[in-house]
């Protein structure tokens, strides 16, 4: 006869066995699996707009200032603009959402600046990353 604890630790192991083998769509959202939240779009000026992002399961501040990028590339596009140069990004952390407000000028010719960005390129690069740009 096997023992009930014996019994509960081969459980226990094939369980966990089990979930590892789970399929990446399945993956539980404290894991890593990015959730966006949306976009909220604010314009400034004329050539100035201001993005708020929100996002959970995500432990990088880098993916959340990735997810305004695009949508700043998105709504250069949108606009009828093929460049942004981004002004600032501030990331913070609120319980398990992450918050990027991050402020953009587009422009129809390539600004000056080193954090420019060609809206088109950006856009297909989102698309291929799965990171939403509306």
């Amino acid at each position: 006869m096997v023992h009930p604890r014996t019994l509960l630790a081969t459980l226990g192991t094939a369980t966990a066995a089990l979930g590892a083998c789970a399929p990446a769509g399945e993956v539980s959202e404290g894991r890593g699996q990015p959730v966006y939240e949306g976009i909220q779009t604010i314009l400034l000026d004329d050539d100035l707009v201001s993005f708020t992002v929100a996002m959970r399961g995500t432990a990088a501040k880098s993916d959340v200032e990735a997810y305004g990028r695009c949508a700043a590339a998105q709504y250069a596009l949108d606009r009828g603009y093929g460049f942004a140069r981004q002004v600032r990004t501030i990331v913070k952390k609120d319980g398990a959402t992450w918050i990027g407000d991050a402020v953009y000028l587009i422009s129809a010719t390539l600004p000056e600046g080193l954090r420019t960005i060609d809206a088109e390129v950006a856009v297909m690069e989102c698309e291929e990353l799965g990171i939403p740009t509306v």
